[in-house]
Order: C-alpha cells, then structure tokens, then sequence
C-alpha cells in the first residue's frame, strides 16, 4: 500500500519541487526503511520488494539500451565516433587519476575508475531538447560521448566484475560469447524483418489489442537475460543489450516505446529506487570517513568530465561551450546506481562508497541539467521556410535494410 501510493504521488512532488523523482524515491525508501520509520521491514516484505525491485533494474536497463539513438551516430560517420572515443579515453585517464585521491586497493580503485567515467545519456537527452540544442553541432558531440560512455563503462564493469569473481579462464569468454549471440539474433530478426515488414508493423500498432510490441520487446529481454545467466554474465549487461538490439534494428519504434516506459517507469522502476533507499546505509553518514569519501567522489566525478571536455575546442567550440558539455557529461542517473550494486555484490565496493555514489547521483543528476541551462541557454527556435508546392510524405522502412 505505501509503495504503491508512492509510485503515484513522488513524481508529482518531485515536478512541483522540480526535482528529478528518482531523488524523492529513494529519499522516500530511506524514511519509510527500516532505518527510520520502519514501516517496511519485515523479511516478508523486503522479499516481495526485491523480486519486483529486480524486474525493475532489469526494466531499467532494457530502456536505458533502447534510447541509444544509432541513428544519430551513424549520420556523423567515422570522424565524430572517434573523437567522442577519444573525449572517452580521456575520462577514463582523468577518472583513473583521480579516483586515487580515495586511497583504495588496485581492484576497488579500477572498478570506480571505470564507474566514475560513466555517463547518463538518460539526463542528457532530456536536457539538450530543453535548450533547443539535440540537433546542433554541440548537442551531438555530447550525446554520441554519452551513449559511448554508458555503454563501454557497462561493458567493461561487467568484463572486469566477472574477471575478479572468476579469475582468468574460460569463462571469459561469456561475454564475446553474448555478444555473438546478440549478433547472430540481430542478423535474424533484421532478415525476417526484411522479408516480412507487414508482420514486424503489427509491433508498433497503437491499437493492436494483443499488445505485440510490449510482449516482443519483453520476450527479447528475457531471452537475453537467461541467455546472460546461463553464461555466467551479469543480468543487466543482457537486459541493456537487448534493448541496444531492437533499437539498432527498429528505428522508427513509434508509440512502442512510450508504452513500454509508461508501465516500467510508472510502477516497476520507481520500485527498484524505493528499494535502494530501504539498503541505504544511513548509519554510515555518520562516519566522518564515509562523508569525506563521499565529498571526494563528487568533486572528482565532476572534475574529471570537465577536463576532458576541453577537447572540444580543438573543434572549435568555445571554452564556455566546452564546459557546458563536461558539466552536462557529469550528470549521473540510475544506470550508474545498478553498477554500484554490482559492485557492492562483489565486493568491489563498500557500503560506505556504494552511499557516496547514490548522493552522487542526487547531486549531480539536479545541478547538472541546470548548469548546463546557465552555461548554454536555450536556442530560439527555428522558423521553419514556407512549403513549396505540394508536400510528399514519406513513411520510412519499418526495419533496417
């Protein structure tokens, strides 16, 4: 009952306190958890909790694979990856340097270099179409470097999650394995969709009573999730690859993802926040250590995208803009949370630095938006030329051919 009237009532909330609601979630987790109200506790409880938790970061993930906008990368060729790559490359170097300022062990100091260097292409998307700027030359070398950097981080976080828990060996080779198995999926379903576009339509029907689309897209994550755990990998990496894969092969997805984001972000995603605030380590805050780890962590998350933006003025952006797109770059949302907990399973994390990581995110994902609004203000739209003669319209393919 209080989780439910939650996931209801905190995105409203958190609009009128113009708050990102994912802070209000897990804000809420902590004062009804165990920790302060207590009004969730039981073992009963948090098991009901954690099932539905865990189909929403497997949610989380899927989504966070389907809005990598492949479209938008491959229209800037070669020239425009490789320089985001090399904006990435820097971040991680940056995040290296400065994640030793924590003073941990090589294995600890490595997996929070690599989730440090992490972005979220969930708050720069939203942010680059509030100021107009998604489709300007700034707005584009900062999303094709946050869709690089969510997904590398990933991977390499699950690579090297599974090479400390199992060693070197065999089983390293589960995740090339995966992603053999994404592709050969892929080359199938690209093929059938090719041969057969009248069928793959009925999935982005707005009004196909039997829900296609939904229970596609669903039947693709699971497939991929077993498919993970069968190898050994990491749930997440499967659930975001499955989610990479329909939106490499399905450009034009329609209604279908809104659907899929309103039963997902509605309930179940909102659940596995809530369910983050419950683990919140509270007591730990009043460590002086954990505070300063914590303090530490954001200034570096922080400093180390916004150096390596720089960068962008070998192509000529300003020094304001360039520090726009590192502020912009540092924001940090769910996905980053995900790793934490891998990393908390692991042992690569501790309780302390997995609650400095959540603070980052509460910081970072409010200010970062902002800052990037002072440092680059909306654009004035365009006005659009008059029409000349008669409009043509033109339905794209369903798939890609």
């Amino acid at each position: 009952v209080v989780i439910g009237a939650a996931a209801f009532t905190l995105p409203i909330v958190a609009r009128r306190l113009r708050l990102p609601a994912v802070v209000l979630e897990i804000l809420f987790g902590v004062v009804v958890g165990p920790q302060v109200l207590g009004l969730i506790g039981a073992p009963a409880d948090q098991d009901a909790i954690e099932l539905l938790a865990e189909l929403g970061l497997l949610l989380l993930m899927f989504l966070a694979g389907f809005e990598v906008e492949f479209e938008r990368v491959e229209r800037h060729g070669i020239g425009s990856i490789l320089f985001a790559g090399a904006v990435f490359g820097a971040i991680v170097v940056a995040s290296w340097l400065g994640t030793a300022l924590l003073q941990l062990g090589t294995k600890q100091h490595v997996f929070l270099a690599l989730l440090v260097s992490a972005s979220s292409v969930g708050i720069v998307v939203p942010a680059l179409r509030a100021t107009s700027r998604s489709t300007t030359r700034l707005g584009q070398v900062i999303l094709i470097t946050a869709i690089l950097a969510e997904f590398l981080s990933l991977v390499a976080i699950v690579v090297y999650g599974a090479l400390v828990d199992q060693g070197v060996g065999l089983q390293l080779l589960a995740v090339p394995a995966l992603f053999l198995i994404m592709a050969t999926v892929l080359a199938l379903m690209r093929r059938a969709a090719w041969w057969y576009p009248e069928r793959f339509e009925r999935l982005f029907s707005s009004d196909d009573p039997d829900e296609l689309g939904i229970r596609a897209s669903l039947a693709l994550m699971l497939v991929f999730v077993g498919v993970s755990l069968a190898l050994g990998v990491e749930a997440i990496l499967g659930a975001f690859l499955a989610g990479a894969t329909f939106a490499f092969l399905f450009r034009e997805t329609g209604m279908l993802e809104t659907r899929l984001g309103g039963f997902a972000f509605g309930f179940f995603i909102p659940i596995f926040f809530i369910n983050v605030g419950l683990t919140f380590p509270l007591r730990d805050l009043g460590d002086p250590t954990v505070i300063l780890q914590a303090v530490i962590l954001i200034v570096v998350a922080v400093v180390v995208k916004l150096i390596p933006a720089q960068l962008l003025l070998l192509q000529r952006f300003t020094i304001r803009e360039a520090t726009a797109a590192g502020v912009l770059l540092a924001g940090q949302l769910s996905v980053i949370i995900a790793l934490a907990d891998l990393g908390l399973a692991l042992g690569l994390l501790s309780e302390g630095l997995r609650a400095g990581t959540i603070l980052l995110v509460a910081v970072t994902a409010i200010l970062s938006p902002v800052l990037f609004r002072a440092l680059a203000p909306p654009l004035e739209p365009a006005v659009p030329a008059p029409p000349v003669g008669e409009a043509r319209v033109v339905t794209p393919r369903t798939a890609r051919g």
